[in-house]
């Protein structure tokens, strides 16, 4: 369903990680709360409906603008229209290091895949600035 406040999860991989997940609509009535959520975070993911493209671009932003790594779950359900990835990636001006993951935000397999990418995509950027910084 729609987030309409905030959602919160918690996923426990393993005794010594976890993951804190904070679920914020992209509403820009809700903005204020993005920049507390934001601190320390180690990724995010911009859930996009293909039928609303245009609302995903201030999440892009705030992100890009913070050097947050992100990725974009392209939520792929009945009743919308499906594109490859590489055409979201387009129409959204992403960079190539962007990961596009296709998705249904309502199954949980597919959820996790989401989450699994998310969490490699922060482990290379994580990666990559400590190698620009060595």
């Amino acid at each position: 369903t729609t987030t309409v406040a905030m959602d919160f999860g918690r996923i426990t991989l393993r005794e010594d990680l976890v993951l804190y997940l904070f679920g914020t609509p992209g509403q820009e009535r809700f903005w204020f709360m993005w920049d507390e959520l934001s601190e320390g975070a180690l990724g995010a993911v911009v859930l996009a409906d293909t039928r609303r493209l245009e609302d995903c671009f201030a999440a892009i932003d705030y992100f890009e603008r913070r050097s947050i790594p992100f990725l974009v779950g392209v939520n792929c359900f009945e009743g919308a229209a499906r594109y490859p990835g590489e055409s979201v990636r387009q129409a959204l001006d992403l960079d190539d290091d962007v990961p596009v993951l296709l998705c249904d935000a309502r199954d949980r397999a597919s959820v996790k895949e989401v989450l699994i990418g998310l969490v490699r995509h922060a482990m290379d950027h994580a990666s990559d600035r400590r190698q620009a910084v060595g």
